[in-house]
């Protein structure tokens, strides 16, 4: 296999792979209500479950929307924390034995993880599943190692456009498969079988299963070992589950900032991107079809301008400046989603959004990546993206308690007033030697 098709074998499984993990992150969402009515239903009175609920009543007040929201913020946190404490973990292992091997592991366990979810006749099931696949996600900072390994300079960011193409067209397919097949039930909702047994939504999960049994038998035939094994094991081995000590020692100059821009802009995202579902449904008054649609239009704008712009203006004009004007982009999206009254206000804010945050993601990830030294890439990367799993964990919390503590607007108003904390840092960044001439 030559170079070329050796890179694009790699771009091809990078992208599966990142598709699906946001695929599995995702495609719960248009499906919070229903989850909690039936696992609710079949729990029973004093149950683990039911005594959350009673918790988030009692902070919620009546509200039952509120409490819906609630409890898909924690649901969805547990996903994100997990990533967030395992990115740093599959990143610094594939630096030591390996890219290939290091996904199979993941890629299996993710199989374990879907698998789990279409047998999951109870709600702890449904949160091991949960927390199976959390942990498995993490294997994102190894496939964007891997697009580190097979790239260099000012294509960086070309190759982390295919990462972030990939999460635009999985927030696409995730929240498509839970709106379109809440209709397709193999039992009927409120009924268990035990523990073990066919759920209500057991279609989606096999759907997700499927695809990631084809991600698994791609990468066991076709994906080659893109880290020879002479760059293996030379950095410093930190063996802890602490993102945080990972990343210090990381010091080369412009990663840690990069990683704290990236978490912030992200937990300001994350927060306004799980509420859109509970603001639509309460102004417009939306249904998982709907809201369907609306990830769907949201995922090609990111898809489209992910995969050709960012492509073309990174090279041109420097990631820095790319990543800056996509956070003054996404500032007015958030304003004009808050202040929304009417459908066309709505999907403006949308898209304004959605264009920004396809600027900034690819090019913050190809500055960690150019900052960092080639026997580092995978615990770069992996520090990396656990910052924005972090962002995952407590944006929705915080999101939720700010959108039904007090407003929905102020919500938007603040998540859109934090993008100005990650803009001014960056301007601070160091320059990349090869930009050097761009400053």
């Amino acid at each position: 296999m030559n170079a070329d098709d050796t890179k694009r074998s790699v771009l091809g499984l990078v992208f599966l792979t990142v598709f699906l993990d946001i695929v599995g992150f995702s495609i719960l969402f248009p499906l919070f209500p229903d989850l909690l009515d039936h696992y609710l239903s079949i729990s029973g009175e004093g149950s683990a479950l039911s005594r959350l609920v009673l918790r988030l009543q009692d902070f919620a007040g009546e509200d039952g929307n509120a409490v819906v929201t609630l409890f898909g913020g924690l649901l969805g946190s547990v996903y994100g924390l997990l990533q967030f404490l395992f990115s740093t973990v599959w990143g610094g292992l594939s630096d030591r034995i390996g890219r290939r091997p290091t996904l199979l592991v993941t890629l299996a366990g993710t199989v374990l993880a879907y698998v789990l979810w279409i047998v999951a006749g109870s709600f702890a099931v449904l949160v091991a599943a949960r927390v199976l696949g959390g942990i498995m996600a993490g294997n994102i900072s190894t496939a964007s190692a891997a697009v580190a390994d097979t790239t260099s300079g000012r294509d960086r960011a070309k190759g982390m456009g295919i990462v972030g193409m990939a999460i635009g067209l999985g927030f696409i397919l995730g929240p498509a498969i839970g709106g379109f097949s809440v209709g397709w039930s193999l039992v009927e909702p409120g009924t268990s079988a035990g523990a073990l047994a066919l759920n209500p939504f057991s279609v989606p999960a096999i759907v997700a299963t499927l695809l990631a049994l084809v991600n698994l038998l791609w990468v066991a035939t076709r994906f080659p070992e893109t880290l020879p094994a002479e760059k293996r094991g030379r950095g410093e081995q930190v063996r802890s589950l602490n993102p945080f000590r990972r990343l210090a020692t990381l010091s080369f100059p412009g990663v840690v900032r990069v990683s704290t821009i990236y978490f912030l802009y992200l937990v300001a995202f994350a927060g306004i991107e799980f509420t859109l579902t509970f603001l639509t449904k309460e102004r417009f008054a939306y249904e998982p079809l709907d809201m369907a649609k609306m990830f769907v239009f949201v995922g090609l704008i990111i898809a489209l301008v992910q995969g050709g712009l960012v492509r073309r203006v990174a090279p041109r004009f420097g990631e820095r400046r790319v990543a800056m004007l996509g956070m003054l982009l996404t500032v007015p999206g958030f304003l004009l989603i808050g202040s929304a009254s009417t459908t066309t206000g709505l999907f403006t804010g949308l898209a304004c959004m959605a264009v920004g945050s396809a600027l900034v993601m690819p090019c913050l990830s190809a500055l960690v990546s150019r900052y960092t030294p080639a026997d580092r890439q995978g615990l770069a990367l992996g520090a990396f993206r656990s910052m924005g799993s972090l962002s995952r964990a407590t944006g929705p919390i915080v999101g939720a308690l700010v959108y039904w503590r007090f407003s929905s607007g102020l919500l938007y108003l603040a998540a859109g007033a934090m993008l100005l904390i990650p803009l001014v840092m960056a301007l601070g960044l160091p320059a990349v030697p090869e930009d050097a001439e761009l400053e």
